[in-house]
């Protein structure tokens, strides 16, 4: 399989938290342990050291204090990036990021423009207990005013970041765990995306789109690379799950005439629900054969030992693709 060596997701969000706090200074981080511990998986080390206790925030064990008070804060014309430890822990926090952070623009009519970004750790693939493990991006990508973007790489959350923070309005990002701290990577094309909201073709095919995103996207470069010269599969990666790029992925389409989604969320009412749907209504008369989707059924998320058994991998893709294109 070809590799390549890239910067580690985590130090990639480093650099550029650091590179903006120097830039800005109404920009801010909260959250959890994020200043003397450096966050639980180091993202934010030695950030508080460069630039005080101020701007480097360690917040209460109260999620939701954590986004009201970053509401606040947006709403005096500070820009706060906060960090909830994992995205089990996010659910205190909906209330706050739905019924406020999404709704006071519209609410002072286009008066306030608050910029706040939510940075979540999510997905298995780390052994991790309950709560430390789940894909719950479909929950924030159902509410208007409220973005979602799943970074698959140090360089897409690089410019994910620096997009978000001047937004207006609020961006949660997901942060896949399990690519924090790794190095070696499937290939990709060099490609870039056309825009910092767009998704990117990151290999081109002619039989078969897979669209996809987070972490899961490796898997899918694997399988892909395996079938080849079998099967040619172009994928797409996503980045942002809300709003969603169809046009890439629809022009994906029309090449190919296939599609397959794959995503580590559960399958009902999830992402690829809504693509599947969405390139129904706009795409039918490219299809050679119906949209598919490749993901966990509906069920809670297991103990560590048994996450093998939950997560898609590799072999599923590749069997999944060959059946559709048989």
């Amino acid at each position: 399989m070809s590799t390549v060596q890239s910067a580690r997701l985590a130090e990639s969000i480093n650099a550029t938290l650091a590179d903006l706090l120097e830039q800005d200074p109404r920009l801010l981080v909260l959250g959890e342990d994020v200043g003397r511990m450096g966050g639980v998986f180091r993202v934010t080390r030695g950030l508080r050291e460069r630039f005080g206790a101020d701007r480097v925030r360690d917040s209460l064990l109260a999620e939701s204090t954590i986004i009201g008070q970053a509401v606040g804060m947006a709403m005096s014309g500070l820009v706060p990036i906060c960090e909830i430890q994992f995205d089990g822990f996010t659910y205190p926090a909906v209330n706050q990021l739905v019924t406020q952070a999404a709704r006071i623009g519209e609410r002072w009519n286009g008066q306030v423009s608050p910029s706040l970004v939510v940075r979540i750790p999510t997905g298995g693939g780390g052994r991790g207990v309950e709560h430390h493990s789940e894909s719950n991006e479909a929950l924030f990508a159902h509410f208007p005013g409220i973005s979602v973007a799943c970074p698959s790489t140090g360089e897409d959350a690089d410019q994910i970041l620096r997009y978000a923070v001047t937004l207006g309005s609020p961006v949660v990002m997901y942060e896949p765990i399990r690519l924090y701290w790794r190095r070696s990577t499937p290939a990709r094309d060099p490609e870039p995306a056309r825009s910092p909201s767009a998704a990117r073709v990151v290999r081109r095919g002619t039989d078969l789109t897979v669209a996809t995103f987070g972490a899961i996207t490796n898997e899918v470069l694997e399988a892909a690379q395996a079938l080849s010269p079998e099967v040619d599969v172009e994928v797409v990666d996503l980045r942002w799950v809300a709003p969603l790029d169809m046009d890439t992925v629809l022009e994906s389409v029309a090449r190919t005439g296939r599609l397959l989604v794959v995503h580590e969320g559960s399958k009902d009412v999830g992402i690829g629900a809504e693509i599947a749907a969405s390139v129904a209504e706009r795409g039918f008369d490219s299809l050679r054969g119906p949209v598919r989707r490749l993901a966990p059924e509906r069920r809670v998320y297991p103990p560590a030992d048994f996450e093998k058994d939950y997560l898609i991998g590799v072999q599923e893709i590749k069997d999944e693709v060959l059946e559709m294109t048989k």
